[in-house]
């Protein structure tokens, strides 16, 4: 019942909008995830890792490629483009004989682009727009079909919550049509049809938690006598004034910008709740590999691209380097007998979301192709630094992270940030006007600038870091409702 030929089965798990900071091996002391913490008990939690560009496309792009941003040319979250075209760590594993299947969602350009998987089942939180009509009835994902063929076709987003805003009720069709349970139904039955002669690799997507917060109602009620955690809020961030401008551009278009407490305190419930809803349900996954004889023999790592700042520090947004954003749960599960990785053991290495297909072939004895400058995670070798890095110009933002020190750096009004992680791990103070860290910053600086490359030129003169002009901030038109869906006509 094992792989074929005695090779591991790989089940990779990636969520997104997820924190380590949200989880209870992370130390949190509200969100209920059992499951995470039975996984981290049974291999290894990696406690330092990071999203190196936290958002979803070009951490995806790392994910399966091996590359950091700097190689595979995206750290502005660039959509409509194909990806580069290397040997896909599906590939890869396809090559070695492997049954490669992916569900939910790939955020992939054409969006029926299997990148290097035998097949793909998506769940793309309902992309329409012509960028994504890529075939005649390329409209709807395998999701809305789905829901199309139970008798609710169109109706997904008729509850009124949207995919990138935090405004929350429970979800309004039944518990099965929820879409945390259909990909994880959809893993089940495509493990179920594997070819038994072959072993498999399973990427199973959730879109969740990234909004629309909706929920189920049962999961919320897990929450109802629990109090929920308000927001961290550093005193260099207690006025929307004072935020990273690029912040406050996208905190100000979200509908949570001038929340009352007891919305932002709901829609964090929301939040937890649907933390637990998907921790449950790889319970139904992992035990479907129980009962199939497939788990022994099967490599599990659990993982989220990048995390969101759910309210801290007055942000709602991912893609900043505090830790809600960029610090990221990274749980690997070896197949039973490998020693490479010690069950019950947390590894403080600096790793990466890009680190995880280097890890997957060589913890599968298959060979890492030579575009793969990321690191695997088995063995020894360890990082000094963690290099950042999103968007450019103006809403370049840089982060270097290195020993007990953060530094987080804005190109707009060259604002210097820098935290000790190890003894304030939400960032509540800003060292960076502190004459005894004068040191640290010179030295985080100067590895910014030669990590540095393309239009950072544009703030980075003579070898040192100027920045560009301060400009203030100028609110956007936001009818759009942070990109609303609406009824769809399938």
């Amino acid at each position: 019942m094992s792989g074929g030929a005695g090779k591991p089965n790989v089940l990779l798990i990636c969520t997104d909008h997820w924190s380590d900071v949200f989880t209870r091996p992370g130390g949190h002391p509200v969100v209920m995830t059992p499951t995470l913490d039975q996984l981290a008990r049974s291999g290894v939690r990696f406690s330092r890792a990071y999203s190196a560009c936290p958002s979803c496309i070009p951490a995806r792009k790392s994910l399966m490629t091996g590359m950091s941003a700097r190689s595979h040319g995206d750290r502005v979250y660039t959509d409509g483009v194909e990806w580069p075209r290397v040997p896909t760590l599906a590939q890869c594993f396809r090559d070695a004989g492997y049954q490669a299947y992916a569900v939910g969602k790939m955020h992939i350009w054409p969006q029926r682009d299997r990148y290097g998987f035998d097949d793909v089942l998506v769940e793309e939180q309902g992309r329409h727009t012509p960028l994504h009509r890529a075939i005649p009835d390329g409209a709807a994902d395998d999701w809305e079909l789905y829901l199309q063929e139970q008798g609710y076709a169109g109706l997904e987003y008729a509850g009124g919550m949207t995919q990138n805003d935090f405004v929350a009720r429970p979800w309004h069709l039944p518990e099965a049509a929820h879409p945390v349970n259909w990909a994880a139904r959809e893993m089940c039955r495509t493990i179920r049809r594997r070819d038994p002669r072959k072993p498999g690799f399973w990427y199973l997507s959730f879109s969740a938690p990234h909004p629309p917060m909706w929920p189920l109602r049962d999961y919320l009620d897990l929450y109802r006598g629990v109090e929920i955690d308000m927001p961290v809020v550093g005193e260099w961030a207690r006025r929307f004034e004072d935020l990273p401008l690029h912040m406050q551009e996208r905190t100000y278009s979200t509908a949570m910008h001038t929340a009352s407490a007891a919305e932002i305190r709901y829609a964090r419930q929301a939040y937890y709740a649907t933390l637990t809803h998907i921790d449950h349900q790889i319970r139904v996954v992992i035990g479907y590999l129980r009962e199939a004889g497939l788990l022994d023999n099967t490599i599990v790592l659990f993982t989220s691209d990048h995390g969101h700042m759910v309210g801290d520090h007055n942000m709602w947004s991912m893609t900043p380097f505090y830790e809600v954003s960029s610090h990221i749960p990274m749980l690997v599960v070896p197949a039973r007998g490998d020693n490479r990785l010690r069950p019950g053991t947390v590894d403080d290495r600096f790793v990466e979301f890009g680190d995880i297909m280097p890890t997957l072939l060589e913890l599968a004895g298959i060979p890492i192709p030579e575009h793969v400058n990321q690191r695997s995670m088995v063995g020894n070798a360890r990082r000094e630094i963690i290099y950042g890095e999103h968007g450019e110009g103006y809403s370049a933002q840089r982060m270097i992270r290195r020993g007990k020190y953060k530094l987080v750096y804005a190109a707009a009004g060259h604002r210097v940030q820098l935290f000790d992680v190890a003894t304030d791990p939400r960032e509540t103070r800003d060292l960076s006007r502190d004459p005894g860290c004068a040191a640290e910053i010179e030295e985080l600086l100067a590895l910014l600038v030669e990590n540095s490359y393309g239009n950072d030129s544009d703030w980075i003169r003579n070898g040192r870091v100027m920045g560009l002009p301060d400009r203030p901030f100028t609110p956007g038109d936001i009818r759009h409702l942070s990109g609303q869906r609406g009824l769809r006509y399938l």
